[in-house]
């Protein structure tokens, strides 16, 4: 794997076991960029976070381009410790979580900018995912509580800290109920769909 762009601009990567993780090829991580880039503008000072590493190359690509901060959460510890040898490599320390981001997800007071989405294909919790990220599970979104009971979601997990991201990306090859975000695009790549989506909370601000 390379690095398609910006600081680290061709440095090699290492890859995982493909059956450990799928790395998103570097036709789509350039398409990715390149579109998120005709959205927000300048990176520089914002913030992104991968809810599922992998080889770590999509926060990588972020922090080459100008991202001000990046953070990864990846549950398989083989991925993480690839993840961790790819950050060394660029002599970078990475913001790294292991574990399962679905629970991950409310354990951090942090928000972020852009969300990258990228399960194992076929996984089944892609809306999971989403419908968590939107509080639509009664968790807190933007400063802003959704429904009667913002203390608990259906896992008995604390919303409150629930982040939210202002861009979410989904690369995904399933059809996926979008319900409760703006598409701002679509974009195929060879049977790789990527949609880029408007958190509602921030409408105004895009």
């Amino acid at each position: 794997m390379i690095i398609t762009a910006g600081i680290y601009k061709g440095r090699k990567l290492l890859a995982p076991d493909e059956n450990i993780t799928r790395p998103t090829l570097s036709k789509v991580r350039m398409g990715v960029f390149n579109t998120l880039y005709s959205i927000v503008g300048e990176f520089e000072g914002k913030s992104f976070l991968d809810l599922f590493g992998g080889s770590g190359i999509m926060g990588l690509e972020a922090l080459s381009r100008g991202f001000e901060r990046v953070k990864v959460f990846e549950k398989n510890i083989k991925a993480a410790q690839i993840i961790k040898k790819n950050y060394e490599k660029l002599s970078l320390k990475p913001d790294l979580v292991i574990g399962d981001s679905e629970k991950l997800i409310f354990k951090t007071e942090e928000n972020f900018d852009v969300i990258y989405i990228d399960p194992p294909y076929k996984s089944g919790i892609y809306e999971d995912i989403l419908m968590k990220l939107r509080g639509k599970l009664g968790g807190k979104l933007g400063g802003k509580y959704k429904g009667k009971s913002p203390d608990k979601n259906v896992d008995g997990e604390s919303s409150e800290n629930l982040p939210f991201g202002k861009i979410l990306i989904v690369e995904h090859s399933e059809s996926i109920d979008f319900a409760g975000f703006d598409i701002i695009k679509q974009k195929n790549y060879g049977g790789k769909n990527v949609t880029f989506l408007l958190n509602d909370e921030f409408t105004e601000k895009y």
